[in-house]
């Protein structure tokens, strides 16, 4: 009975329709949705039945009945759109494909390919199993995967990277879109951003990438955190590493949802413990860290209109090698002078002071909307708000209170402009608006390093992309900024006057307070930025890169203001008020070649910076404290030269043997005073020879620095009591320490549970041979060596 009433209504439904009047026509074309421009050979396919469009994109389908039907539409390179048109009510149709759904901008898994931010800077990225193998260390750690990159480091735990021998405020970090905002202007602060929230990171040497900012002369790190673009899915994956030295754990989670109505979602997490690290020979005193961060993200994405919200926390304690601290003269030169630190302790998990206490919130709101033959339209807002605290080691009832208490709040309002309608010539314009505030906590009981201030910035700037050919393309861009900054700072009226402030900015005094003055100095600076380049690319993808740049950089906050001891460098950092914006001019050319005789791949980048005004921090003497004895650091402006060279091979010598080499040197010189300037990267090479079979992967790297031989002389004498005796020292805190060469082994094994590479156990030994070493860019090395042997267990699966 049940088969017969189906048969009943097949032949009915049919004769429904038998009985209309199915001679409808609908007629349209299908058309590009950037560009306006018809496809060809476009498919509209309904009810087993395909048409194709002309050579002006149109199509006519005929016998059409008067009901609705659900259109497919498909072309090369396109997103399939399904259309569910009624006929009965409509006889034509235009079709808007998403000829370029890339621009979509987002990942389906944790990968490192995407496109490029400029055609004609050298741009370098990190693999996703980079990203792996540093899970448990920090972004400055495993940016020294890249030729040119190296590291100024305060410890083990305090990295901040260095490109082509700028760091700080010249290098821009850009946190999922955001522009990181952590008081980086100080040489021992650290990114406050955890490596494993983001699933592509991208290196830029040089200024070249404007949109991100302006002063940016020695490169941008974009570190970026994507949703994926699948839908009706759910995968991540979730990591583990324990490791010897410092006998910690990390541990660090990613979850992403992809659903089908264009709505997805990450979250991710991190967990780190870890304790005291140890040297070859001793244990470096309380130097543990934790940190906890977490990250979560969720978005409405089609082509033409998107929304997406994102909010990361980060928290973090290090500890600061205790015997950077030291209580007087003489034993400040022993320190120096001695092979071992001056205090030693036994190994533990307690972090006392000297350390510092990070948290960094960041949340933002980001839209696009598309506009048919026009282009893209992008709008964001983004909340920073970073607190720093520094503890020194102090007695009484103060010996809970930090030294150093900051808050630093960051709003930041921005939109660009893409268009694109015309492939061959595209154009951004934006415009970006900053409004800070810097809050130092009044309750310290210690002069405030850096002041109060408020910060206004105003950045208008344009892109263009120019195809000339198709195996030529130029870029040419411009920026202005403007900075407003207006600060409130106390000063001793000997230092006042000592440093002639009082015949150079008496106008700058507003009250009279005792022994000091309250100052409210307020500085205009006006930036320009320019950048022109080319990539010419021929034979099988081979590319040679030329770019010329200018940027201009106004002096921050530590560099004006500083007045006091910067603890957890353990020197005494002086800035000054007169001083001016950096302007640097630079040349890079990159010569890429792939394949070379079928096997070898070479990529060589020279580059060649001329620097105004160049600011730099060096030591001018020694001062004794009522916290004890310190290095006296002082910020000078002088005009600088930097040129050098980052090479990088690649070979593939049989089907299981690889070998990568890199090796960068740079040479700074003080054109003013015809010397060499202080804390240029020493020259590095960076070889790896792997093994690979099956599910195995074997890698011997090995890492030689090479003294730096070239470097000022910034030595001076003290004198102190020593047996009741007064002694003079010459104290060398300028010589270089010996070059060193280091091996580290790496091991992964991949397991298929139910994907491939499901699975991944990994064994990491790094300084083998537990050799003692010091680095010239760590600013502990005055007083203990590096790190020691690590043996490391790495796991990581994937679901």
């Amino acid at each position: 009975m049940k088969r017969f009433a189906c048969v009943l209504v097949f032949l009915l439904g049919n004769g429904m329709l038998i009985a209309q009047d199915c001679n409808q026509v609908l007629i349209g074309q299908v058309i590009d949705f950037h560009d306006g421009l018809p496809l060809e050979d476009a498919r509209i396919s309904f009810n087993n039945l395909v048409f194709t469009t002309d050579n002006e994109g149109r199509f006519r389908i005929e016998n059409l009945c008067p009901t609705a039907y659900a259109f497919t539409v498909t072309h090369q390179d396109c997103i399939t759109q399904v259309k569910t048109i009624d006929v009965s009510k409509t006889s034509e149709i235009d079709f808007y494909l998403e000829h370029h759904y890339t621009d979509l901008d987002q990942v389906d898994i944790s990968t490192s390919n995407g496109k490029n931010v400029t055609n004609s800077l050298s741009e370098d990225k990190l693999s996703s199993q980079d990203i792996e193998n540093y899970s448990s260390l920090s972004l400055g750690d495993a940016l020294k995967e890249v030729s040119g990159v190296t590291s100024l480091s305060t410890g083990n735990t305090i990295v901040k990277p260095v490109i082509q021998g700028l760091h700080s405020s010249r290098i821009i970090i850009m946190n999922n879109g955001v522009r990181q905002e952590d008081q980086e202007w100080g040489e021992e602060h650290a990114p406050n951003v955890d490596i494993n929230a983001f699933n592509q990171i991208k290196i830029i040497k040089g200024a070249g990438a404007l949109q991100y900012g302006g002063n940016a002369i020695g490169g941008v790190v974009v570190a970026e955190n994507k949703l994926t673009t699948l839908r009706d899915t759910i995968f991540g994956s979730a990591g583990f590493a324990a490791s010897s030295n410092g006998r910690g754990t990390a541990s660090n989670a990613t979850v992403n949802i992809g659903l089908s109505d264009c709505w997805s979602a990450r979250a991710q997490g991190t967990l780190k413990y870890f304790g005291d690290s140890e040297a070859p020979d001793y244990v470096l005193s309380n130097t543990g860290h934790r940190e906890q961060s977490f990250s979560f993200g969720t978005g409405y994405s089609n082509f033409q209109f998107g929304i997406e919200g994102y909010y990361s926390f980060y928290n973090a304690t290090q500890g600061i090698l205790r015997a950077s601290h030291i209580g007087n003269v003489g034993d400040l030169v022993r320190a120096i002078k001695s092979d071992r630190p001056l205090i030693e302790e036994d190994f533990t998990y307690a972090i006392n002071e000297p350390k510092q206490k990070t948290q960094h919130h960041l949340a933002k709101l980001k839209a696009y909307n598309r506009f048919r033959n026009l282009g893209k339209l992008e709008l964001q807002y983004a909340l920073q708000v970073n607190q720093r605290k520094e503890f020194d080691i102090r007695r009484g009832e103060d010996r809970d209170k930090a030294s150093l208490d900051l808050e630093l709040i960051t709003h930041a309002l921005e939109s660009s402009f893409l268009f694109d309608a015309n492939e061959n010539f595209k154009k951004t314009a934006g415009v970006q608006l900053t409004y800070q505030t810097n809050t130092p906590n009044p309750r310290t009981g210690v002069r405030r390093l850096i002041p109060d201030y408020e910060k206004y910035t105003a950045g208008v700037y344009a892109i263009s992309e120019i195809s000339l050919y198709d195996n030529l393309k130029a870029d040419l861009g411009i920026r202005y900024d403007y900075i407003h900054l207006d600060a409130k700072k106390f000063y001793k009226k000997d230092f006042w006057e000592a440093r002639g402030y009082d015949q150079e900015f008496p106008n700058l005094i507003i009250r009279d307070e005792g022994n000091q003055w309250l100052t409210n100095p307020i500085y205009e600076y006006h930036s320009i930025a320019a950048s022109a380049g080319v990539k010419y690319t021929y034979a099988d993808n081979n590319k040679l890169l030329f770019n010329a740049s200018y940027a201009m950089r106004a002096p921050n906050p530590t560099e004006l203001f500083s007045d006091g001891l910067h603890h957890s460098a353990a020197i005494i950092e002086l800035g000054r008020l007169d001083l001016d914006q950096e302007k640097a001019l630079k040349f890079s050319f990159t010569s890429e070649h792939k394949n070379l005789f079928d096997f070898l791949s070479v990529k060589i980048a020279p580059y060649l910076s001329k620097i105004e005004d160049y600011k730099l921090l060096e030591p001018t003497g020694l001062e004794l404290t009522i916290r004890g004895a310190f290095p006296v650091w002082e910020y000078r402006q002088t005009d600088a030269l930097l040129y050098g060279v980052d090479v990088d091979l690649s070979a593939s010598l049989t089907n299981n043997w690889s070998v990568a080499s890199a090796f960068s040197y740079i040479r700074g010189q003080d054109e003013i005073l015809n010397e060499d300037l202080p804390q240029m990267p020493a020259p590095v090479f960076r070889s790896t020879l792997t093994y690979a079979v099956s599910q195995l992967e074997l890698s011997l790297i090995n890492t030689t620095a090479l003294k730096q031989s070239h470097f000022p002389n910034n030595n001076f004498e003290v004198e102190f009591t020593e047996n009741q005796e007064l002694t003079t020292e010459v104290v060398d805190i300028s010589s270089p320490p010996p070059g060193y060469t280091l091996f580290d082994l790496m091991a992964n094994y991949t397991l298929t549970l139910k994907n491939p590479q499901d699975f991944r156990v990994g064994l990491s030994v790094t300084n083998i041979f537990n050799t003692s070493y010091r680095d010239y860019l760590n600013r502990q090395r005055y007083y203990a060596d590096a790190l020691g042997r690590n043996i490391s267990i790495h796991l990581n699966l994937k679901f």
